[in-house]
């Protein structure tokens, strides 16, 4: 039946529309519209469903890409993915922990959208070039040259990811400490001298513009804005959101702040706190997530 195929094949149709478009409602409208074509599909025509679906859900998620592009180049502020939360298994598989990881979401922004679609169906999916070629509607030689300027591209942007281990949750209660308590010292060695903060409130919430990068610079961030703010005084949450570490600021009841860390030999890399009250409701339930499917592109 319809209805049974696409729920089997859920976790794995939105995990691709995800990496696609970074944006979980997005996601959500590009299997609602996958799913009204393919109900009006006589499944007894389609000889592999998982193969249709993937071919739908990709030339969906194109169509709402490009129009998200220009609605990006308006954005007040930082943008950054919205965050989903994410179960402990999601660390299992390295590849599907670092594609829905914030920077890696970060470098597939700057692919344009035919790269996009080739290096996730590529490199986190394994679909072949010809495979691709039929989703996207291009040359298998052509889907080649756009999947090494793709993997081109990502290799010299990427930064080195490590899956979440159970050291990284006692980095997070250190630098929480050390940040309530403006121990300065505390906090800098637990930065990486390269640290970035990218904070995103698209202008519907107070965040710095710009990223802050450095040590020091994060480091008098970081506690400018537990002097300044409500996070001092918030009730916080431990979770994990793209496969990452991170904490939930809920002041009086609502969530106010959600920060993913990225940890790396010990130390934190990367800081990404979503303010956005648009992004932030879709963090309570855990997202299914699936690269494999539960049966090959082909019999």
């Amino acid at each position: 039946m319809a209805e049974d195929a696409f729920t089997e094949h859920r976790p794995l149709l939105f995990t691709l529309a995800y990496e696609m478009l970074g944006s979980a409602a997005d996601a959500e409208d590009v299997l609602q519209e996958s799913y009204l074509r393919w109900s009006a599909v006589d499944p007894a025509t389609v000889g592999h469903p998982r193969a249709y679906l993937v071919r739908v859900v990709t030339r969906q998620s194109l169509n709402h890409l490009r129009a998200a592009r220009a609605r990006r180049e308006e954005y007040v502020g930082a943008w950054l993915p919205e965050p989903i939360r994410t179960a402990p298994e999601v660390d299992d598989d390295v590849v599907l922990a670092e594609s829905v990881s914030m920077a890696m979401l970060l470098v597939l922004e700057t692919l344009t959208p035919a790269e996009r679609a080739v290096f996730v169906l590529r490199e986190v999916f394994g679909y072949s070039h010809g495979e691709i070629a039929a989703s996207i509607g291009r040359s298998e030689v052509t889907v080649r040259q756009i999947a090494h300027r793709a993997r081109s591209h990502v290799r010299a942007r990427r930064r080195r990811f490590e899956p979440d281990s159970g050291a990284a949750g006692e980095i997070v209660r250190r630098f929480l400490r050390a940040a309530a308590t403006g121990d300065v010292q505390a906090l800098m060695d637990l930065l990486a001298p390269d640290v970035v903060v990218i904070s995103d409130g698209g202008g519907k919430a107070v965040a710095a513009r710009r990223p802050v990068t450095g040590r020091s610079d994060v480091t008098r961030f970081v506690l400018g804005v537990y002097r300044t703010g409500t996070t001092a005084t918030a009730r916080v949450e431990h979770t994990a959101c793209n496969g990452m570490p991170a904490v939930r600021f809920l002041t009086g009841g609502a969530l106010d702040w959600l920060v993913a860390f990225e940890i790396r030999d010990g130390r934190i890399t990367g800081l990404y706190g979503i303010r956005n009250p648009d992004k932030l409701h879709r963090t309570e339930t855990v997202r299914p997530l699936d690269r494999k499917g539960p049966q090959p592109w082909k019999p």
